[in-house]
């Protein structure tokens, strides 16, 4: 390799291992459906929240420590004695245990949703506790409002938001109870601070959907621009192709045919003769790959037209069928049921020693799946033996793994093969 191809592969490689380490921090596959990266793009954005989360409580965790080395604020809340710092040290507990768990998928929302309502518990017990200057006056009030933002940020969900919409009327209900009647500034409060509530909860929510369908449409619209340039790409090889080989191959038929008409040897016009064959056979599987390229392949009408020029080129009895509603499959689908059978129909004809051959295809509608069927009755083989330097039966079973479908060879020695190669009809 030279040091300017070097060079060149460089951009490529690199590209590729960021790709690669982007799917692994994401836990996907190169194949990974829109659906399953909309899955990995939000469990992503829970965790960056829920980390953001346990951030928040450190700080209020290094107040209430504040708290209880004041004896004024720790008397105002009345947290004394080894209980209240027992309380804390919980605190302290439960909130590690959450962050240790965070990056699971289903275990760090559970988690996180139980200790979040917790905090919310024991801010409603530190509202209302003091006798004096509690419940609705007091100063941590306003933490029930970051409450609401937190829980509409991580579970925007309308169940999953009501706990801190409860603090509110608990909070009043314990001030009654408590015999601290509210007075009409403190119902201002109350009233205030619910109104409140609802415009964070709304506005949490419409950016949260507006970010949701943004990101799907991004999703959609990178699957789009992929499709698209794949088929860009297939339609400039097929112009390359068709402009650079398939000029060749119909610069040899023209050559073949002048030297046909120059020779007078029996035995070298043979010899021309089959070389203008090979030639006009292969210019015309170029044609039907460029079709297939160009996505206006017509599959059944192309494995029509290759089951009838096989039969009138091996004088076989060679029969094609289809059943069930023929559906658009995509050129991937497509090309794996041609070579599919190329393959099946050549090893019937060359090493079978085949005189019938039987071929159906059917699209199931129902099971979105479409199934190609070769059966012969030739002298058949035992699959399971090795066969040293034969590879079509290795390249339709990678075919049928690539695109998720299923290879079965019902065989066994003079009783005929049967190739049944199946798959969905979207990959």
């Amino acid at each position: 390799m030279s040091e300017s191809d070097a060079i060149g592969q460089a951009p490529a490689q690199d590209r590729r291992a960021r790709v690669q380490s982007a799917l692994e921090r994401r836990q996907l596959t190169k194949d990974a459906s829109p659906s399953a990266t909309s899955r990995s793009w939000l469990q992503e954005r829970f965790v960056a929240r829920a980390r953001a989360l346990f951030y928040a409580r450190m700080m209020f965790l290094t107040l209430g420590l504040l708290i209880l080395a004041v004896p004024e604020w720790s008397h105002y809340f009345g947290l004394r004695g080894p209980w209240a710092f027992a309380g804390y040290f919980a605190i302290l507990l439960y909130s590690v245990a959450n962050y240790m768990v965070i990056d699971h998928p289903a275990a760090g929302r559970v988690v996180t949703y139980i200790t979040l309502c917790l905090d919310l518990v024991i801010m409603v017990v530190l509202i209302a506790k003091p006798q004096v200057g509690g419940g609705l006056q007091s100063p941590l009030l306003a933490t029930q409002l970051l409450f609401t933002t937190l829980f509409a940020i991580l579970f925007p969900k309308p169940l999953a938001i009501i706990p801190p919409l409860l603090a509110l009327p608990i909070t009043t209900r314990l001030d009654q109870l408590l015999n601290r009647t509210p007075s009409a500034v403190e119902l201002l409060t109350l009233l205030w601070y619910s109104a409140l509530n609802f415009i964070i909860i709304y506005v949490v929510v419409y950016l949260n959907e507006r970010e949701l369908a943004a990101h799907r449409e991004v999703l959609e619209l990178q699957g789009d621009l992929k499709e698209l340039a794949v088929v860009e790409e297939r339609a400039r090889l097929a112009r390359e192709i068709h402009d650079g080989l398939g000029a060749s191959l119909s610069s040899l038929i023209i050559q073949s045919e002048y030297l046909m008409q120059l020779t007078k040897d029996d035995k070298l016009l043979g010899e021309i003769r089959e070389l203008k064959a090979s030639a006009e056979e292969s210019i015309e599987e170029l044609r039907r790959n460029l079709r297939m390229m160009r996505e206006d392949f017509d599959l059944v009408a192309g494995l029509e037209e290759y089951v009838k020029t096989f039969r009138e080129r091996t004088q076989l009895d060679v029969r094609f069928e289809r059943s069930g509603v023929q559906e658009r499959l995509s050129p991937d689908v497509q090309i794996a049921l041609f070579r599919v059978l190329q393959e099946a129909l050549s090893n019937a004809a060359k090493h079978a020693s085949a005189q019938r051959i039987e071929v159906k295809l059917l699209f199931d509608g129902a099971a979105q799946a479409v199934g190609l069927s070769v059966k012969d009755d030739g002298k058949g083989f035992d699959p399971g033996a090795a066969r040293v330097g034969h590879y079509g039966l290795l390249n339709m079973r990678e075919r049928a793994m690539k695109l998720g479908g299923q290879l079965i060879i019902d065989s066994a020695p003079g009783k005929g093969t049967q190739v049944a190669f199946s798959m969905p009809m979207a990959s």
